[in-house]
């Protein structure tokens, strides 16, 4: 199968295209770099530094290639920035989506698997969160991909568009050979922060309060393993294939850990002490998100594979030698 991947140099995307490649698939890879890393792409993999706000470029490589089906992961998706420049998210990830689905529509591409994310659900109303709770995005980033799914939507209505939506949790981890991981300027994320405080590279981990309704008060997260992720792309991939219906599915363990049992749990495979203050809440950060899985493993007949020791481990080791 010949598929086009969006963002395929960033962190979920370049563990999909080695996934693909695994599986005997063509991956076509389109990035604008802003975010990812060209090293993260094989060098056999057909590259294009596009950006989808060009829909020049975008409807020549779409044109020439004519795909299979897309999987879309290019996007900004840092909350706290969405909240400080809405315009940046709506343009690139509105605006950019917008472009590619319409020019798949155009050329008769009509299989789209989507990286969406649970944050469309806001605070929510029961833990685990299934698919059938309602959207009450609180943030831009949350705005924006809930714009996507209903034009994802709009267009199957009125062009026969087939896609599934993964609304995923909290990503983490690395591929455990080690050669591709984890890497943002800035890093928002607590695993990959919790180990450049165990390298030095960072005083300390902050932890935003400890005064949550939880076990120990702090917040609690789904962690799952980038590869449990690609994996579960490539099987909405086959339900395209297979069932050719739309769907929204969670992507989730279905199992949740408070920042302080990751940070223990990393001082322990680590054995290294790792600095942490107590500062106060975030501004709308829900106690607890774990997600109810069962749509996943019906759907898709897709588990996930990854324990949160498993990915701590491998994280640890991409962080020690990381190759971008």
């Amino acid at each position: 199968m010949k598929v086009l991947v969006t963002g395929g140099a960033g962190y979920i995307g370049s563990h999909f295209v080695k996934m693909l490649l695994e599986h005997g698939h063509q991956p076509i890879v389109i990035d604008n770099l802003s975010r990812g890393h060209r090293e993260a792409v094989p060098p056999n993999v057909h590259f294009e530094d596009i950006d989808l706000l060009d829909t020049k470029d975008l409807a020549y490589i779409i044109q020439s290639q004519l795909p299979d089906a897309v999987v879309h992961f290019a996007a900004f998706a840092y909350v706290g920035e969405s909240v400080e420049h809405p315009e940046r998210y709506y343009q690139n990830n509105v605006v950019g989506s917008f472009n590619l689905i319409r020019l798949c529509s155009d050329n008769g591409v009509k299989k789209f698997v989507f990286s969406s994310t649970c944050s469309i659900y806001g605070n929510p109303v029961k833990v685990p969160i299934s698919e059938e709770q309602g959207s009450n995005p609180i943030n831009p980033y949350a705005n924006t991909k809930l714009m996507i799914e209903m034009i994802l939507k709009d267009f199957e209505n009125a062009f026969g568009m087939k896609y599934v939506a993964l609304r995923y949790f909290n990503a983490a981890g690395a591929d455990p050979g080690g050669i591709i991981g984890e890497s943002h300027n800035p890093e928002p994320h607590l695993i990959p922060i919790v180990f450049e405080t165990a390298l030095g590279k960072r005083e300390k981990v902050r932890v935003f309060g400890n005064d949550y309704n939880t076990p120990d008060g702090t917040c609690i997260r789904d962690y799952i393993h980038v590869n449990d992720l690609a994996n579960a792309h490539l099987k909405a991939l086959e339900y395209l294939n297979s069932k050719n219906e739309s769907t929204i599915i969670n992507l989730g363990t279905g199992t949740g850990n408070s920042v302080l049992e990751i940070i223990e749990k990393a001082k322990a495979i680590t054995k290294r002490e790792i600095p942490l203050e107590i500062i106060q809440r975030r501004s709308g950060d829900p106690a607890i998100l774990v997600a109810d899985n069962k749509k996943a493993k019906e759907a898709l007949g897709w588990s996930p594979k990854f324990s949160i020791e498993n990915i701590l481990e491998t994280a640890w080791l991409w962080h020690q030698n990381p190759k971008y």
